[in-house]
């Protein structure tokens, strides 16, 4: 049996077991069943879903088993929810009753030094043909299949009575999460419902006893739902199978990674973390570029990247050009795309023949600046920055576009966001934008942004690091000369 349908018992199973599965509230089996359970009510889950434990008899309506081996149908995947001293005994169990995949949720094994229950469980699940996710880990989440293997609730009831939520299921979409880290993964998760950026796959690795990366990686390749994948490593084992397996993927589907452990004092809680030996961050440096992963520096450029990559197509080459109504920002844009490798280099002469075209017009302001950032000063309009956005789309010296759209000046309306954005889907040009603050008119402009399919950042540096990861991909793809049949992908996908 190949990897891919392997993996897919994780994500689209025909019948679960949850062992551990609990009527006590505070238990994590309990809010792992009650998922299931939720989910199957709603006709989400369509699997075949049996609670295994021996102190209960039903669990949230269903009958409970004494163990796996009782249980009468199939079972295509186990999880499993007790301390891990018992572990081993539900894994023979599992191999008995001929359970293809499990998760293994619990901790306390090579993490803590216990690797003798590690070796054990290993053993089995290699005798039995067995694959296993964790242990140590969160699981998995589809919101497509309605798999949720996230112990940590939805909601919480505060001192106050007030229900908040805590922790959010995003809708689906087009974003694979794959993390070693449960924690970091639940707070990618948060973020980006937050954000209404919808996910196609979640997957937490945990102690990575059996399934890791590689494994992971070629099931997304595969699969349908997943347009870019965000990946969150503290170590990786199977080094040249990741080489080998990145390298087939980054042509089709952007990687964004983000390697933690870069210092001594990381690489330290690294180890203590997950139990994972840590290597050389400049290998991993090495190994990134070699394969076409795109390697970011922290938790707020993973997702920014990440949504730029959903929206934008990567740039044809490192030329940008900024279009602001402030000159401060466009400098601090500006500085940054040049130390990321990019060129905000001066426009061309026909290029800014048609900016003094414009200013004799009147058509924007004669003081404005038109090198490159083009600055349309407090003076700006909605139409002047159609007329500035237009002429820098035009150009085809230029690949990407960075707008920085300060909501500030009392002659700009908000529907300048939809006059560049209209204009933009005519060109093959990649385009980012941002509006500074944090008032309702600034989240407005940006989210009105992020509706049009042009991703919105808080800063000018933010803007730009988007844009350098769009460059850096697009270099990529044209030196592995798949850009174009990547770009004709991603256009068929946006239409859809």
């Amino acid at each position: 049996m190949d990897d891919v349908r392997q993996m897919d018992f994780f994500f689209n199973p025909r019948s679960v077991a949850v062992v551990g599965a609990s009527r006590k509230v505070m238990k994590a089996g309990h809010t792992i069943f009650r998922n299931f359970a939720e989910n199957k009510r709603r006709g989400i889950f369509r699997g075949e879903l049996y609670p295994v434990n021996p102190n209960e008899r039903v669990v949230l309506g269903f009958k409970c088993y004494p163990s796996v081996t009782k249980i009468v149908g199939e079972v295509e995947l186990v999880i499993v929810v007790v301390p891990a001293e018992i572990v081993p005994k539900i894994m023979e169990e599992a191999a008995v009753k001929g359970v293809k995949a499990a998760v293994i949720i619990s901790g306390g094994f090579g993490e803590i030094g216990r690797h003798d229950l590690e070796k054990k469980v290993r053993t089995i699940a290699k005798d039995a043909g067995m694959r296993v996710l964790g242990p140590n880990c969160l699981g998995v989440f589809d919101p497509l299949t309605g798999v949720d293997m996230l112990f940590l609730p939805e909601t919480k009831i505060l001192t106050s009575g007030d229900e908040v939520i805590t922790t959010p299921r995003p809708m689906s979409g087009r974003v694979a999460i794959v993390t070693q880290s449960g924690a970091f993964g639940v707070s990618a998760l948060d973020y980006l419902a937050g954000k209404q950026v919808g996910i196609s796959k979640f997957v937490s690795f945990g102690n990575k006893y059996d399934v890791a990366e590689p494994e992971m990686l070629r099931y997304l390749l595969h699969d349908k739902e997943t347009q870019v994948i965000l990946l969150y490593v503290e170590s990786i084992e199977s080094g040249r199978d990741f080489m080998e397996v990145a390298r087939g993927i980054t042509t089709k589907k952007p990687i964004v990674c983000l390697k933690l452990g870069r210092t001594e004092a990381g690489a330290r809680a690294t180890i203590s973390h997950t139990g994972a030996i840590a290597g050389s961050d400049r290998i991993y440096d090495s190994i990134f570029t070699q394969v076409g992963i795109i390697r970011v520096g922290s938790m707020e450029e993973f997702f920014d990247v990440g949504k730029a990559f959903i929206f934008q197509q990567p740039a044809a080459g490192k030329n940008v050009a900024i279009i602001t109504d402030a000159g401060g920002p466009g400098i601090m844009a500006a500085d940054e795309c040049e130390s990321k490798g990019l060129n905000v280099g001066k426009f061309s002469n026909a290029t800014i023949k048609r900016f003094e075209e414009l200013k004799k017009k009147g058509k924007i302001p004669a003081f404005a600046t038109n090198l490159n950032p083009l600055d349309l000063t407090g003076s700006v309009t909605s139409e002047m920055y159609e007329a500035g956005a237009k002429i820098l789309l035009e150009d085809s010296e230029i690949h990407g576009i960075i707008v920085l759209g300060l909501h500030h000046t009392p002659g700009l309306l908000e529907d300048f966001v939809d006059r560049v954005a209209k204009l933009s889907k005519d060109y093959a040009k990649p385009m980012v934008a941002c509006d500074i603050g944090e008032t309702e008119m600034a989240m407005f402009i940006r989210s009105r942004f992020d509706k049009y399919g042009i991703p919105a950042y808080f800063s000018p540096e933010d803007a730009a690091r988007a844009m350098a990861a769009l460059v850096k991909y697009g270099l990529y793809l044209k030196k592995k000369g798949c850009f174009e049949q990547y770009l004709k992908s991603f256009q068929e996908l946006a239409k859809k």
